[in-house]
C-alpha cells in the first residue's frame, strides 16, 4: 500500500495522538493550503476539526497524507485517479477468490472444533 520511494526520506510519524497542520505538513513535506484542499477531494481524509475550527490529525490521517503524497507526487495519479484508487484498495475484493477463501476457513474452523471436542 504504501511504497513509495520519497516517503523513506520523510521523518518518522511521532507516537503522538493528534497533531497539527503544521505538524503534518513538516511531517508529510505538504504545504497547510494542500492539505485543506486534499480534504476537499478525499473523502477518507477526515481531520478531528476542535475549537475555532482547528485540525487535529491523527497517526493514520498522516499515513493516509502520505499515500495521497505518494500517489500525486511520485506516481503521477491525478486526483482522480488517486481518489479511485483509494477507494479500491478501501473496498475488500469480491468474488469467487472470497467464497473459496471462505470455504476454506470454514472447513479449517470445523477441523479445529472437531479437535475441541475430542
Amino acid at each position: 500500500m504504501l511504497e513509495p520511494s520519497n516517503n523513506n526520506e520523510l521523518p518518522p510519524i511521532p507516537g503522538k495522538r493528534y497533531f497539527t497542520i503544521g505538524e503534518v505538513s513538516e511531517l508529510c513535506d505538504v504545504k497547510p493550503h494542500v492539505l485543506r484542499y486534499w480534504e476537499q477531494e478525499f473523502p477518507q481524509l477526515k481531520p478531528v476539526k476542535r475549537r475555532g475550527n482547528r485540525r487535529y490529525y491523527q497517526r493514520h490521517d498522516v499515513i493516509m497524507i502520505r499515500q495521497i503524497r505518494s500517489l500525486l507526487y511520485e506516481q503521477g495519479f491525478t486526483i482522480g485517479g488517486a481518489r479511485q484508487r483509494l477507494e479500491q484498495e478501501a473496498t475488500p475484493p469480491q468474488g469467487p477468490v472470497d467464497s473459496q477463501l471462505l470455504h476454506a476457513l470454514r472447513e479449517e474452523l470445523e477441523e479445529i472444533l472437531a479437535i475441541l471436542k475430542r
